[in-house]
């Protein structure tokens, strides 16, 4: 929701309107002065942590590089940092990343990597989805032999609210090509991010 997004189905005048039902519907005030500007700051933190909805994340794999010497192997990107919500309780997702793929001719800054991985979580989300969304971008734009996705992720969705269950983490991958079908190229993608580290 970004301000120079082309066209929104809702205003912001009643994106902030929507706020302040909900804070009517919680028993608070939304006149009262602490209150008076949530409204706003809501509607604008919603433009940051939503602005993956006016991204399309295979842009940034679209610039390549070719002059690797023949460079073949795995590359990994491990621990990237991300922030998402839940799509179900609209509750924060916190959790890493961890990206690796096996070039074919052609290699992708990391940074892109990252930016594939933020493009996806600042929607609304489930990490499954998530999970396969990263992984099937990075496929369909860089045609790699193969592509591992692992994430580790905190829902506060579970431990705000609900169980109240605290120091749960939930763990999902996504392989494909080699990384599916070849054991010793998944086998050492998880040695690389460490997921048995623990």
């Amino acid at each position: 929701m970004s301000d120079d997004a082309k066209s929104r189905p809702v205003s912001r005048e009643q994106a902030e309107e929507a706020v302040r039902t909900l804070l009517l519907w919680a028993g608070d005030d939304p006149k009262r002065e602490g209150l008076l500007d949530t409204p706003k700051r809501v509607v604008k933190a919603y433009s940051d942590w939503f602005r993956g909805y006016d991204e399309d994340p295979a842009e940034y794999l679209r610039r390549t590089f070719q002059e690797v010497e023949g460079y073949d192997e795995m590359i990994v990107l491990r621990d990237i940092e991300f922030e998402s919500h839940c799509e179900h309780h609209m509750a924060p997702i916190i959790g890493r990343a961890h990206v690796g793929y096996v070039p074919t001719d052609r290699v992708v800054g990391i940074s892109k990597l990252a930016r594939v991985v933020d493009g996806f979580a600042r929607r609304f989300q489930v990490q499954e989805k998530l999970t396969a969304q990263i992984a099937h971008c990075i496929e369909d734009t860089l045609h790699p032999r193969g592509v591992g996705v692992v994430i580790e992720a905190s829902h506060e969705c579970m431990t705000t609210r609900g169980v109240h269950k605290r120091g749960v983490s939930m763990i999902t991958s996504q392989m494909l090509g080699s990384f599916r079908e070849d054991p010793r190229t998944r086998g050492e993608f998880l040695r690389f991010v460490g997921v048995d580290r623990r």
